[in-house]
């Protein structure tokens, strides 16, 4: 009876025994088994993702170069104004007795010199033919005729370098303004001369003068 119960409890500590090896085993076969299968899993979805590098961009071209401009000078910049600090006023000094006024007479300025006096004819100009017959009786002015009007016109012919009369002035009056005009209206366009000359014999301007006696027909 002693050695039943002693074989029996042998038997049952080595079922024990056993029962917890095949446990372990199992176990440690469950984890095993169960890893790898994670593990292989995991490395069939890192062996199926596939990392493809992208390609490189391709090489820009570069910009052309920036056509040539002419270089500007740089801008005038004129200097900041100069700040003049203002003097201070001179002393006022006073005194008792007020000086002379002197008054200054301004120079008169010399007179300019006199012009040249102009060049003389070495030959002066001459008539062509008798000055009285320059006016005759038919050219009396009637009015003056009707009124009895006399007198005596004093007269000068500016001559030109070709003999011809250019101008004529009346130097003394006759008193008759008409007789006047007349004279000077009929003489520039019956008057001829010779020309002057100057000492190399060659033609120049000059004057004459003369008068004409204005008397009633008869």
């Amino acid at each position: 009876m002693a050695y039943a119960d002693h074989s029996e409890g042998s038997s049952r500590t080595v079922s024990i025994i056993i029962v917890a090896l095949i446990h372990a085993v199992l176990g440690y076969a469950f984890v095993s088994g169960l890893g790898m299968k994670y593990v292989k899993k995991a490395a069939e979805q890192l062996n199926v993702v596939d990392v493809k590098e992208e390609p490189p961009p391709p090489d820009e071209e570069p910009p052309p170069p920036p056509p040539d401009q002419p270089i500007e000078p740089p801008p005038v910049v004129a200097p900041p104004p100069i700040v003049q600090t203002p003097a201070p006023a001179p002393p006022i000094q006073t005194v008792r007795v007020a000086p002379p006024v002197v008054i200054q007479t301004p120079v008169a300025a010399p007179p300019p010199p006199p012009p040249p006096a102009p060049k003389q004819a070495a030959q002066k100009a001459s008539p062509r033919g008798s000055p009285g017959s320059w006016v005759t009786d038919a050219d009396y002015p009637s009015r003056a005729q009707r009124e009895e009007r006399s007198g005596t016109t004093g007269f000068r012919l500016e001559i030109g370098a070709d003999g011809r009369v250019t101008n004529c002035t009346v130097t003394s009056s006759s008193g008759s303004p008409d007789l006047d005009a007349e004279t000077c209206r009929l003489l520039p366009r019956r008057a001829r001369f010779k020309a002057a000359q100057d000492e190399n014999g060659q033609p120049m301007a000059d004057s004459f003068s003369s008068r004409i006696v204005w008397r009633l027909p008869q």
